[in-house]
Formats: C-alpha cells, sequence, structure tokens
C-alpha cells in the first residue's frame, strides 16, 4: 500500500507505539495529523516530524472529539492508539479505574469511528487501523478494565470489517504483546519478548502494508493466545 502523499491522523501519538508509528508512516511518505491530550507531548512530537500538524484531543470527552475531528479536516487514514492500562485484579477493585481504561480504549474509539465511518463511506474511501491487544483474546489475570476493553476494540474491529466489505474503506487490527513504555514499567511480573515501541511499529507497518484484516505479535508468544482460545477456558487460565 503507497502512503506517499496520503494523510494519516495518529490518535495517542505523544509517546510509545504511536509516536514510533508516526515516525514509520512519515518515513514512508504519509502526513501526519498528532492527537493525544497533552498538549506539551504533542507539541514535542510534532517537533520531530516536519510538516505534521498538532491537534490536541481527549477521547474521553464528546465535545473534545467533535473539535478534534474538524480541526483535523478530512483525512486518508486514522490509527487509534490509545492506550489506557493499569493493572488491577477482581479482589483489588478500586473504583473509576476500570471505568477510566475503558473510556480511553473503546468509549473513545466509538467517539471518534462515528464521526469517521460516516465520511469516508461517504467518500468511499478510507483507512482505519486499531491497536487491539493480546490481552482481549482471552480473560487474564489482574486485567479488570484493560482486557475487557481491549476485547471490545478487536470485536469491534470484526464488526467493521464484515459491514464495510465492499465500501471502499479498509479496516485493519493489531494486537501487540508487552511494548516497553511509561505503563508496562507498572507491571509487576516478568514480560515475556518484551518489544520496542520501535519493534512494535515495525509489526503494525508490515500488516498496513499487507492486505490483511489483523496481526497478532510477537511470535510465539502470540501463538498463546491465538491457538489459546481453542482451549477450554481452564486449561488457558491456568497457563498464568
Amino acid at each position: 500500500m503507497m502512503l506517499t502523499g496520503k494523510t494519516y491522523w495518529v490518535i495517542g501519538a505523544s509517546e510509545g507505539l504511536g509516536l514510533a508509528l508516526a515516525a514509520s508512516l512519515q518515513a514512508e511518505g504519509a502526513r501526519l495529523i498528532l492527537s493525544a491530550r497533552s498538549a506539551d507531548k504533542l507539541e514535542a512530537a510534532t517537533q520531530r516530524f516536519p510538516g505534521s500538524r498538532a491537534v490536541v484531543m481527549d477521547v474521553t470527552d464528546a465535545a473534545s472529539v467533535q473539535a478534534g475531528v474538524l480541526a483535523a479536516g478530512p483525512v486518508d487514514g486514522m490509527v487509534y492508539c490509545v492506550g489506557a492500562y493499569d493493572p488491577m485484579g477482581a479482589t483489588a477493585w478500586q473504583p473509576g479505574r476500570a471505568e477510566a481504561m475503558a473510556e480511553a480504549n473503546y468509549m473513545g474509539a466509538l467517539r471518534v469511528l462515528s464521526h469517521l465511518v460516516p465520511d469516508f463511506v461517504a467518500r468511499r474511501a478510507g483507512h482505519l487501523v486499531l491497536i487491539g491487544s493480546l490481552a482481549g483474546f482471552r480473560g487474564l489475570p489482574a486485567a479488570i478494565g484493560y482486557g475487557s476493553s481491549k476485547a471490545a476494540l478487536m470485536h469491534l474491529a470484526e464488526n467493521l470489517r464484515i459491514d464495510l466489505r465492499g465500501s471502499g474503506v479498509r479496516v485493519q487490527l493489531a494486537n501487540p504483546g508487552f511494548i516497553a513504555t511509561r505503563l508496562t514499567a507498572k507491571n509487576q511480573f516478568r514480560m515475556p519478548q518484551l518489544m520496542t515501541p520501535e519493534q512494535a511499529a515495525g509489526y503494525v507497518m508490515r500488516l498496513i502494508r499487507s492486505k490483511r484484516f489483523a496481526i497478532s505479535f510477537p511470535a510465539p508468544f502470540a501463538w498463546l493466545f491465538t491457538l489459546g482460545r481453542l482451549l477450554p477456558l481452564r486449561w488457558f487460565q491456568a497457563l498464568f
């Protein structure tokens, strides 16, 4: 897929995978619009990419999203790379934390897509890339809020794929494992095959260049989740 001259809106672009993806997209000729909540971090990000534009936006606020869509204007593609994460198990449930993750990871995507999808359908063109997670495949320990919100986003991507087939709108889903960011730094356990944001961006770009719908990575860690869907739940959870 040729990206030269196309405008891509990266939401969640101030750091981590979103920032690394912005660098990869621009390297392949895309024009960038970058969004995040933090104006300072976003300004620093845009300085790295000549010609890029910053649109400060909070995906948990409907008015902010509506203003952000207007400020961004027409785009050729959108990457939803928002990731709110706090490790939390059900026996240590803290009110508000799961809701905050769901608002950012899933409801925020709905708010953005409710504006973009009708526009893309009307134009019969557009490209949507949603960033899920291996944690969304099945229930995991200490993943209250995060796992379910990513599972919902992954399910949404499948809904979009079937509904938009033949419309001219492409839908893709990337499900990464552990990426070394300030979010995974909260984890107190060993993280198999921990990737840098740049390594993870390489996998996502491989997906974007392809005609595939989804990619789950890195292998072989991802196989535990993709093949693990075929196991009885008690066997799968016993592995963790």
